[in-house]
């Protein structure tokens, strides 16, 4: 929660009580946890931040709203009536540590070294450009730069004629409107700090600085308000940096069917057209992370095919016929994707699993129709029959295996709880692309295996014969079948 600048902790707290009642009437909040004073954004103590923990009950007790994404969305409603505070709502990252906030985070620069007020105004004119985006929900940033404060200017000439040193002034000031650590002690088995500071009463005024002294060096006592004057101005409460440059924190959360990548793709074609000269961004905390490991999946898909296709080379002695086996993968990949796009799930890691292991179980029923289909070739069959044989010997496994793992997978399509998007990523992923990698594969498999057995006969020769075919009449069937 965020309330306008210069609020008192005590009007914070006001209007986070406010919000604390309409959070414990949720039917899906287990416990409410308040803090007044803190900003989790930036982890710093300030008079108008506050937060709210909300833990849930479990999944079967909330009532008719378990997702929580509409819980979130339920949450901002409610809260949107409670006047004096902005309120952001968000969860924790599924990877503690790298941010507080389960979104993309983003960090603008200021590489002019010019003045917070237009840094603010920038930043909240690229966060108001990132809205506009269709794929991105909500952005949103805790820095202002309007929060009013008292400058201090010391009179150097003057308290160099007085005899006192500016250094004594502000540790003065420190020590009475701040705080000082003047020593420390044990006691009972404890460890204590001894810090000095003024009472509430002396130090809630400007005008407390008319009861303050320094000593100068002829041991007299100067009044601090002879040598110091106080100027309102407007500010920011912490300026923080990244690579040495003033630094803005925006965080923006993804809408509903667009992922994480989509989103970084708006914020960087936001950043190219909105941030003026001198302004630069950088993606921080996890979001850096993702996008740095994200070449990483096209790197373990080449591994995984050449390690495939290396096996198949060593298996049937020729470097042609296992492109009959890695080209009908793709059948299976394009499952994959037109399930994604009818169901709207992201592309996450959980279906880049699913589609590595695709590649050995689309694999292992070309590698059976390939398989046969030499075996047939060997034995004096031509090409095409060979090839149509071996589809149909080995066409009821195929089916028996492929939908029997399909089956073991329709109760993860229904999953609901905490880990309900991991499973429905993996379970439908993977059953889209068998169910089309089967369909297909029956049919371009052996097309495949014509293909480049032609290439390698064109090569090596043809195949000897290992023994004659000879037929039987099948009892079941009534058809020649070879024995």
């Amino acid at each position: 929660m965020s309330t306008p600048s210069g609020t008192s902790l005590s009007g914070t707290t006001k209007i986070l009580n406010q919000a604390e009642a309409k959070l414990r009437a949720l039917p899906s909040a287990r416990f409410v946890t308040s803090i007044s004073g803190l900003n989790l954004l930036t982890n710093s103590n300030s008079p108008s931040a506050a937060v709210v923990f909300v833990l849930l009950k479990p999944h079967k007790e909330r009532g008719q709203e378990k997702d929580i994404n509409a819980i979130q969305n339920t949450i901002r409603s409610q809260l949107a009536a409670v006047g004096g505070g902005t309120f952001f709502v968000f969860s924790f990252p599924t990877v503690p540590g790298f941010s507080n906030v389960e979104a993309l985070d983003l960090v603008l620069q200021d590489k002019t070294g010019g003045k917070l007020d237009k840094f603010s105004g920038v930043a909240n004119n690229f966060i108001g450009k990132l809205m506009q985006k269709k794929e991105i929900a909500y952005a949103f940033t805790s820095f202002k730069a309007d929060y009013p404060q008292l400058q201090l200017e010391v009179d150097d000439e003057k308290a160099a004629q007085l005899g006192v040193n500016v250094k004594d002034v502000l540790q003065t000031m420190q020590a009475y409107f701040g705080s000082a650590q003047a020593s420390d002690f044990n006691r009972f088995g404890k460890y204590y700090r001894v810090v000095v500071q003024a009472d509430i009463a002396d130090r809630n005024d400007p005008a407390a600085i008319d009861r303050v002294f320094v000593k100068n060096k002829a041991g007299e006592m100067v009044p601090v308000n002879t040598l110091v004057k106080l100027n309102r101005v407007y500010g920011s409460e912490t300026v923080s940096r990244y690579n040495l440059f003033n630094s803005i924190q925006v965080n923006a959360i993804p809408k509903p069917g667009f992922s994480s990548g989509d989103a970084i793709r708006a914020i960087q074609e936001t950043a190219k057209e909105e941030l003026p000269s001198g302004y630069a961004y950088e993606f921080s905390g996890q979001t850096r992370e993702e996008l740095s490991s994200g070449g990483q999946a096209g790197v373990v898909f080449v591994l995984c095919l050449v390690f495939v296709y290396f096996l198949l080379s060593a298996q049937y002695e020729s470097y042609l016929l296992p492109l009959a086996v890695i080209l009908s993968i793709p059948t299976g990949i394009f499952g994959v994707f037109a399930v994604l796009g009818l169901t709207g799930i992201e592309n996450n890691i959980y279906v880049q699993v699913a589609l590595i292991m695709l590649i050995g179980l689309l694999a292992k029923n070309a590698i059976l129709i390939v398989e046969f289909a030499v075996h047939n070739r060997k034995s004096g069959h031509g090409l095409v029959q060979s090839a149509i044989e071996a589809a149909k010997q080995r066409l009821r496994p195929i089916i028996m295996t492929s939908l029997a793992f399909v089956f073991g997978l329709v109760p993860m399509f229904f999953a609901n709880g905490p880990s309900a998007q991991g499973n429905h990523s993996i379970s439908i992923g993977a059953a889209g692309g068998m169910v089309t990698g089967v369909v297909l594969g029956v049919f371009i498999i052996p097309v495949l295996f014509v293909i480049f057995q032609s290439l390698q006969e064109k090569i090596t020769g043809k195949p000897k014969v290992k023994f004659a075919p000879r037929y039987t009449e099948s009892v079941h069937h009534g058809e020649p079948v070879l024995v």
